[in-house]
């Protein structure tokens, strides 16, 4: 085979240029860190990579987003509830110190003051919120839990569930005497004030739009264990906390007192309810105060805005609203506890009860200051001296009998306030069992993200070392590629015509 110049030179530039090729790919080796600059360098290790990367995408979305946002979520969510535990412990000591028969009335008012701020602070705690979400508002996190202004052109349709269970036994005093009873003639201070134990349902509610609940029906367990309605109950009769015969109503009777939201049930009234499993009430409420819990967030109800009617009214189910983040892959975990399952209207109408067993105390121990007042008059005439005697001797068996309602006040005070406690530390355990999960899963995913950047890194990148090796090595064959081309065909044809 004959060699020719030009195939000397040809075999000659391509060895230069695979040289060159080859210096110039190491180069953006050592120069990138990457073995690939282009999917065409290598198809498999490009596919691996789009693999790699997308995994890792993934794993720092839950690990270095979703994540840290869970936690605060959860980490304003429990500090909230611990706040509410402490303020029920501060109530759970106001009410053991009230429970005391010693103290004065000036003490007394200073209980229910304070009692008075922690119930505003312990439900102003139900409007936590994180980057302004509401943290106990279930899905409706732009909705504060409690009214945060004075809303009186709300109004609702509540349907208010309560299990026969809590039907609540209280005392209240009956056959007390005004000062004004001193000039009717009628009286003459014989009857003697007596405690009465009643039967009571309490609404989370007072003061409705109408006289009385629009209706009661009451529900049963069948073989099944399912509720099915067992009767409505009809005899109901609206009457004001003043007449003497609110917490006295006939036996098959119930009395709903408008003031307080309470329904005080008959003997034979009781019987009923208590032979069921739950009753469910509806009434209809226009206007709240500022700190009222909203009812959406705790019962099935319709509520309509007085100032737009055109938009009609919205409607509400009380359901389980779980707020689920996706934390790893096909993982979802719940990061919200809702209201309803840590702050109640109990405990708010448990301290209206105790603010009212203490202002009945207090009216009557001004009562008998008056009349004792009005004794010290010597120009007072025996007749009516005798009388405001006789008064004077029931009010005071009618404070005694006060107090000792007021004592159990307090008494069903430290009840509740201890079952809300066991309820908040409830909600935290459950809040707390959930962080600890997080915190695994956050464990194994920064486990992972360190695994999957050294598979990225292993398929991607080159070893320096290696490669400067190679690069010198490149460099070398390539200058002597030069050098040897520089050598080759310096003779022509002309050389030899001579």
């Amino acid at each position: 085979m004959r060699i020719t110049n030009k195939m000397m030179t040809n075999n000659m530039m391509s060895n230069i240029n695979k040289n060159k090729l080859n210096l110039s790919k190491l180069e953006e080796q050592y120069s990138t860190g990457k073995k690939i600059q282009r999917p065409s360098d290598d198809p498999i290790v490009t596919v691996r990579a789009l693999k790699f990367r997308t995994n890792l995408t993934e794993l720092k979305q839950y690990y270095e987003k979703n994540i840290p946002d869970a936690k605060s979520w959860m980490n304003v969510t429990e500090s909230a509830l611990r706040t509410v535990n402490e303020i029920l412990k501060q109530v759970n000591t106001y009410c053991v110190q009230g429970s005391n028969d010693t103290l004065t009335a000036k003490d007394r008012a200073a209980i229910v003051s304070n009692l008075e701020q922690m119930k505003q602070q312990l439900y102003q705690e139900g409007n936590a919120n994180f980057a302004g979400r509401y943290v106990f508002s279930g899905f409706k996190t732009d909705t504060p839990l409690l009214f945060t202004y004075d809303e009186p052109d709300l109004s609702y349709t509540i349907t208010e569930r309560i299990e026969t269970g809590k039907l609540q036994v209280i005392t209240k005093i009956t056959g007390g005497y005004e000062l004004d009873d001193f000039d009717d003639p009628a009286i003459d201070f014989s009857e003697v004030p007596k405690k009465e134990e009643v039967y009571r349902i309490q609404l989370a509610y007072d003061r409705l739009d109408q006289t009385k609940p629009d209706n009661i029906i009451l529900y049963s367990k069948d073989d099944k264990g399912n509720l099915v309605q067992a009767e409505v109950f009809t005899q109901l009769v609206s009457i004001s906390a003043s007449d003497p015969k609110a917490y006295k109503p006939d036996d098959a009777v119930a009395h709903y007192i408008p003031e307080t939201g309470e329904i005080i049930l008959g003997k034979d009234a009781y019987e009923l309810f208590r032979k069921t499993d739950m009753m469910e009430i509806t009434y209809s409420k226009t206007g709240f105060e500022k700190g009222s819990l909203r009812p959406e967030h705790y019962f099935d109800c319709e509520m309509t805005d007085n100032k737009k009617p055109e938009l009609g009214p919205v409607t509400y189910k009380k359901e389980k609203q779980q707020i689920e983040y996706e934390v790893n892959y096909n993982q979802r975990l719940a990061i919200n506890t809702e209201g309803s399952d840590a702050i109640t209207h109990e405990i708010g109408r448990c301290i209206d009860d105790i603010l009212n067993a203490v202002n009945d105390v207090v009216k009557t121990e001004e009562k008998i200051a008056e009349v004792e007042k009005r004794l010290a008059d010597n120009n007072l005439s025996e007749a009516d001296r005798e009388r405001y005697t006789k008064m004077k001797e029931q009010l005071e068996i009618e404070l005694a009998l006060k107090k000792e309602a007021m004592q159990k006040a307090f008494n069903n005070g430290i009840m509740v306030s201890n079952q809300q406690q066991d309820l908040v530390n409830t909600a935290v355990a459950d809040l707390g069992s959930r962080y600890v999960r997080l915190e695994l899963t956050e464990n194994r995913l920064s486990s992972q993200k360190v695994d999957f950047e050294e598979l990225l890194s292993e398929n991607e990148d080159v070893d320096i070392v290696d490669t400067i090796i190679k690069f010198k090595s490149a460099e070398t064959l390539y200058n002597a590629s030069l050098s040897a081309a520089s050598r080759i065909v310096q003779k022509s044809l002309l050389d030899f015509l001579h």
